[in-house]
């Protein structure tokens, strides 16, 4: 707790290609897929249900997943979507509050109920990972991306994966990881109708 730097970023490359696939197909948003993703990995997980806040290891019974929108009046703004197992109701709700965001330009926070994933898709970019300064403010798991690149049959995509230790060890850390990767291959299998 009382490190000078306890946060700790790990760096992965992901294969998405499946996740691209679905989300065409469906019609559906690359960036709400991820999330999702990020929820049901995080889920299984029980560290992803605590938060270092202040002196102490605070517990929660639901998480969440943060995401950045960009506004109608070009800024951007964050917005935090409850994670459900059923991915119909996380994407109408992602849509939702995502469009909340983009018109009112102010930022939905439900951090008081949920620990909260932080993400960051900087898909315009390519980035091989991203770590965020320590300001001892915000101790949330963070997870940043950029563009996907193609290569041969893949299409990979670079992320970091950012955490703060007193909330979880490289090894929960990395078995996020692993699940996170299984559970965009598992997407696959089970199909995903979120019409």
């Amino acid at each position: 707790m009382k490190a000078p730097m306890p946060m700790v970023t790990i760096f992965k490359a992901l294969d998405i290609s499946d996740l691209i696939k679905i989300s065409r197909k469906n019609k559906v948003k690359l960036n709400m897929l991820m999330c999702w993703c990020i929820g049901k990995a995080a889920s299984s997980i029980e560290e992803f249900y605590m938060l270092p806040v202040g002196e102490k290891l605070v517990q929660y019974d639901k998480i969440a997943v943060n995401t950045v929108v960009t506004t109608q009046n070009g800024g951007i703004s964050t917005c935090d979507i409850p994670f459900s197992d059923d991915i119909k109701i996380f994407n109408r709700d992602y849509l939702k509050l995502t469009k909340r965001v983009y018109d009112t330009c102010k930022p939905y926070d439900i951090s008081d109920e949920y620990m909260v994933i932080g993400t960051s898709a900087l898909i315009n970019h390519d980035i091989d990972g991203v770590v965020n300064i320590y300001a001892g403010t915000y101790n949330n798991p963070f997870v940043i991306w950029g563009k996907y690149k193609k290569k041969l049959f893949k299409s990979i995509l670079k992320l970091s994966f950012q955490f703060h230790h007193t909330q979880m060890d490289g090894d929960h850390a990395g078995t996020f990881l692993d699940r996170l990767q299984k559970k965009i291959k598992h997407l696959k299998i089970i199909g995903c109708d979120c019409k």
